[in-house]
C-alpha cells in the first residue's frame, strides 16, 4: 500500500500503530506538497489533511524538510525498483527497452503525482534534495548502462552516455505525455518511443557478433 492510500479521513485523536501513522502522515504530506509545492505548503496544512494535531506530526517528523526528504526517499526508491524490474523482466533487448520506457510512463501516471517531487521539485536548490534527485537518476542510468555494456561490449563511459540518454528521453517524454493531456494511449506512446530508441540502440551490434 502506498502512502497516498493511507490518507482516508480519520477522527482526530484516533490511535494508530507508529508505522501506520507515519504512512498516513506521508500520504497527507504528498497530497499537500504535490498540490502546493514545498515552499507554499505548511505543516498546519499537512496536519489538518492527516487529521492529527501538529504535535503528533512533529513526533514523527521534526520539520517540513525531514518530511519532504522522507517522501523523496520513498519515491526515488520506487522509481529505481521499477526500472530494475523492467530490465530484469526479459532477455529480449527490444522488449527490455519497451519495458523500461513503460516503467517511466507508469511512474508519472501513478495516482498522487509523486513523480513531481522527483522530477519537478521546487526545492532543487536544497543540497539534500538535489543529492537524492541526482542519485536516483544516476542509479537508473547505471542499471541501464550495465545491460548495454554487457550486450554491446562498449566501455563503461560509452554505455553510461547511452543509458543517460535513454533514461532522460523516457522521463521527459512521459512527463510531456501526461501534462499535455495527449490523446495518444499510453501503450501507443510507449511503442512509438520504443521504436525511436530501438532504431538507435540496435545500431550497436551484440558483443561477440560480427561487427562488435
Amino acid at each position: 500500500m502506498t502512502a497516498i492510500e493511507q490518507t482516508e479521513a480519520r477522527p482526530r485523536g484516533t490511535r494508530l500503530p507508529r508505522r501506520a501513522r507515519r504512512n498516513q502522515l506521508l500520504g497527507a504530506a504528498q497530497e499537500v506538497f504535490v498540490a502546493q509545492g514545498y515552499h507554499a505548503a505548511a505543516m498546519d496544512d499537512i496536519a489538518e489533511r492527516a487529521g492529527v494535531s501538529k504535535p503528533v506530526l512533529y513526533q514523527h517528523f521534526p520539520g517540513k524538510l525531514d518530511l519532504y526528504l522522507a517522501l523523496l526517499d520513498q519515491h526515488c526508491e520506487a522509481l529505481l525498483h521499477a526500472v530494475r524490474t523492467a530490465l530484469a523482466s526479459t532477455t529480449d533487448n527490444k522488449q527490455r527497452v519497451a519495458a523500461t520506457m513503460d516503467a517511466y510512463f507508469a511512474y508519472v501516471e501513478e495516482e498522487g503525482g509523486a513523480f513531481r517531487l522527483v522530477f519537478e521539485s521546487d526545492l532543487t536548490n536544497e543540497p539534500a534534495v538535489r543529492e537524492r534527485v541526482d542519485k536516483v537518476s544516476l542509479e537508473c542510468a547505471e542499471a541501464i548502462s550495465a545491460v548495454i555494456a554487457e550486450d554491446t561490449g562498449l566501455s563503461k563511459d560509452e554505455s553510461m552516455l547511452l543509458a543517460v540518454g535513454l533514461g532522460g528521453v523516457s522521463q521527459v517524454v512521459a512527463r510531456y505525455w501526461l501534462s499535455s493531456g495527449s490523446t495518444v494511449p499510453r501503450d501507443t506512446a510507449v511503442q512509438l518511443l520504443t521504436s525511436l530508441a530501438w532504431r538507435g540502440i540496435a545500431g550497436f551490434p551484440l558483443h561477440g557478433t560480427d561487427g562488435a
